[in-house]
């Protein structure tokens, strides 16, 4: 599709955005369908809302975004076995929130389909885990798992308004946004809402190859334009070691150095490779925690590691954090 020169700019770059002063207002803002929106600043919270949000979510104490500009990649994965891996410590409060409005995963992945949610005087109920893991995700609102989302972008932005202001997440020491792919209406709106309060950081997860490369490379960009701090980077899908024969193989080949060589050139952290585990997959299906499940396999080892710099990473933020205050 040919774009007018006149409109170029504001599809690719040059996007003044919320937030500034010539939102709205530039050259690069004419013929833009979201010119209004940005010159009325109306996609982030105003005061009222902000302050509803930081008294919702001021007992939250980590807040970390799981994202990824690829489908595919096994992101919700990630987000389900974070949230378990952390969970494992019986003195850590941990939630889970889905955002993918449109594919929600997280509740089979968590053995919680068919769950509801329940409104109580102080708001909707997470559904839980375990006692010190809830849960929160639109799959939990609809009839049934087959049925399809089919919404607009501020439908979807008002129920994840709704979701950080609404739930009673209670005294929570991590909470973790699992994301869908890409850098549009989910990923501003969260980043938005959350500067109300927040965030410690973002984790990237991609495959080795290229064509997921390219897109997580924007993902980075995303997250350097909102100014959103990048925890690092997880490489999923990581070679497949043969659990007869013990050898290895690039079910991705990694042809132009894959996560690590990118994390060298964008000056990122690379958190760690996990590789394949038929395991993994079937844990997900059965709702059970891959982590519990094989806890000598090289993928747990793996996850173990990650999720131990990610605690670090919050550790030293919220550290400095008081340190300012």
């Amino acid at each position: 599709m040919d774009v007018p020169k006149e409109m170029s700019r504001s599809y690719y770059g040059e996007c003044p955005g919320t937030g500034s002063a010539q939102a709205g207002r530039a050259a690069a803002c004419q013929g833009c369908p979201n010119q209004r929106l940005c010159a009325a600043g109306a996609a982030g919270p105003d005061p009222a809302e902000a302050a509803e949000l930081r008294a919702r979510l001021r007992a939250v104490r980590h807040t970390v975004l799981v994202l990824s500009g690829k489908g595919g990649v096994g992101k919700s994965t990630f987000s389900a076995l974070l949230a378990h891996g952390l969970a494992a410590d019986e003195t850590k409060q941990v939630a889970l929130l889905d955002i993918d409005i449109c594919g929600p995963s997280i509740p089979k992945m968590m053995g919680l389909e068919g769950e509801q949610v329940h409104q109580s005087g102080s708001g909707w109920s997470p559904v839980y885990v375990e006692e010190n893991l809830g849960v929160m995700s639109v799959g939990f609102l609809l009839s049934s798992p087959d049925d399809a989302v089919i919404w607009r972008g501020p439908k979807k932005n008002g129920l994840i308004k709704q979701f950080l202001r609404d739930v009673d997440w209670g005294e929570v020491d991590y909470l973790i946004v699992d994301t869908p792919p890409g850098t549009s209406d989910e990923h501003l709106s969260i980043v938005q809402y959350l500067s109300a309060t927040h965030i410690d950081g973002a984790v990237i997860v991609t495959t080795p190859q290229e064509v997921s490369l390219q897109d997580v490379r924007k993902e980075i960009n995303f997250c350097r334009k909102v100014k959103l701090p990048i925890i690092g980077v997880v490489e999923n899908m990581s070679g497949f070691v043969c659990p007869k024969c013990k050898n290895e193989s690039q079910i991705f080949p990694p042809t132009t150095g894959g996560a690590e060589k990118m994390c060298q050139n964008l000056n990122v952290s690379l958190l760690g490779k996990v590789p394949l585990d038929p395991q993994i997959g079937k844990s997900c299906d059965k709702g059970q925690s891959f982590l519990a499940e094989a806890p000598e396999s090289p993928a747990t080892l793996s996850y173990r590691n990650i999720i131990q710099r990610i605690q670090e990473y919050c550790e030293q933020h919220h550290f400095q954090e008081e340190k300012i205050m």
